[in-house]
């Protein structure tokens, strides 16, 4: 198992394979179609350069006002990443080096997978619960206004996994 400081910076990417299994640590990003939409649209309201995605809707409880927030995680875990599919290779065009999510990606993805030296890395369903131990605080949110499971939740991370390469950057896919 290899544990990866995210964003990415000195590790190089296509020393992995697909059905290595990794960890992360530092800062992972939720987003699912519509924050991705979005973020082609008016651009990410976060540096995309090395960043980990996580497709995922995350159960979040606010134990503080509407004015003071005060943000609990309860659940995270992978959505559909094929939802994805007509915007990923976009977004990774824009910097993303790692995608996180559940069952596989199309061609336009594998790819932008391999022009971009990125990986598609697949949780675990039904480990939700596992996951969210490894979170170790939510930094920040943006767009909020497409509600809790869409908006981009900025989440600092301590070996998140584990993590499956499904799609490596060299063309290679455990869904062929």
């Amino acid at each position: 198992m290899k544990n990866l400081d995210v964003p990415i910076e000195s590790f190089n990417i296509s020393d992995l394979k697909i059905g290595d299994v990794v960890t992360l640590s530092g800062n992972v990003l939720t987003a699912r179609d519509q924050a991705h939409k979005k973020i082609l649209e008016e651009g990410s309201p976060y540096d995309l350069k090395g960043a980990a995605i996580f497709h995922a809707g995350p159960i979040i409880k606010n134990t503080g006002s509407k004015n003071d927030p005060d943000y609990k995680m309860i659940a995270i875990g992978p959505t559909t990443s094929m939802r994805m599919n007509p915007y990923q290779s976009d977004v990774i065009d824009m910097g993303v080096k790692i995608v996180i999510g559940k069952g596989g990606m199309d061609e336009s993805v594998k790819e932008a997978l391999i022009k971009n030296n990125a990986v598609y890395l697949v949780a675990t369903g039904g480990c939700a619960a596992l996951y969210v131990d490894a979170i170790k605080d939510i930094e920040s949110v943006e767009w909020l206004d497409l509600g809790i499971p869409e908006a981009i939740w900025n989440l600092k991370v301590e070996s998140f996994g584990p993590l499956i390469v499904a799609m490596d950057s060299h063309g290679n896919s455990l869904f062929k």
